[in-house]
């Protein structure tokens, strides 16, 4: 039987990368999560007490890059959004299981887990539209109010249509009040006006962002929320119950 005996410092430094590496388990469900481009990236699990996760991400192609918030981290998650500028290109992001914020090892790898593929202005999220109604004889017309996004340039916060352009349509599905048939159209505009409903009618509207040029998948928003306008001629026994109207007391009873 051969004994084969290391150096003590060389035996020193294969237990601590022995011991280093199995103590930090890799990062796994590394997901990309984005709505209105406030892009986060999640993991799992919650590190045990001996070890944290440092997050590198880059551009396809580009060298890779550090957020200063998510170095030997016990979060698991990282707010990426500022720092992927470029809207129109892809990205893939890891993360590296690594020791505690001021402990020394002698590890140089540490474990890591690479995420899938995104891109920006073809995966974020889109998030739902605020609109205003207004009614008179010949027409409805929506309001709607661009989602803000998580981004700024020049000190302004930045809509979706900022980034969008003439890409951003918006898609209306309304429907006449307790109906369950529904219509739909398109609108470049943010003024939106429906024309073809019946006089005094009242209906209902629902809006979200559309994007044509994305994967189909992609090209919807998430739907508003709903609202409809008043029937102008909605009668005394639609606003009240005939139990409420036979039991309200005639002008000449008596007190």
């Amino acid at each position: 039987m051969v004994t084969i005996r290391l150096p003590a410092a060389l035996f020193v430094i294969f237990l601590l990368t022995h011991s280093a590496s199995g103590s930090y388990p890799r990062a796994q469900n590394v997901t990309w999560r984005s709505t209105n481009f406030k892009t986060i990236l999640t993991w799992e699990p919650k590190p045990s007490a001996n070890y944290s996760y440092t997050v590198e991400f880059s551009a396809i192609g580009r060298d890779k890059e550090r957020n200063p918030h998510c170095i030997r981290s016990t979060a698991t998650m990282c707010d990426l959004s500022v720092f992927l500028t470029d809207l129109s290109v892809c990205y893939t992001a890891d993360v590296l299981s690594t020791p505690l914020l001021g402990e020394l090892t002698e590890l140089t790898e540490f474990p890591n887990t690479a995420s899938s593929r995104f891109c920006p202005s073809k995966d974020t999220e889109i998030g739902r539209p605020d609109f205003k109604l207004t009614k008179d004889k010949k027409k409805t017309t929506l309001y709607v109010s661009d989602p803000i996004t998580a981004l700024f340039k020049d000190g302004h916060q930045q809509t979706i249509r900022d980034i969008f352009s003439d890409q951003l349509q918006y898609k209306v599905t309304y429907r006449r009040n307790k109906s369950t048939g529904k219509k739909v159209l398109y609108s470049k505009s943010n003024v939106i006006e429906v024309k073809d409903l019946d006089q005094g009618e009242s209906y209902c509207f629902n809006v979200q962002a559309y994007i044509p040029s994305r994967d189909t998948d992609k090209q919807l928003g998430e739907m508003s929320q709903t609202q409809c306008t008043k029937d102008d001629n909605q009668s005394i026994f639609e606003v009240y119950s005939i139990g409420v109207i036979a039991g309200r007391p005639s002008s000449s009873s008596c007190c």
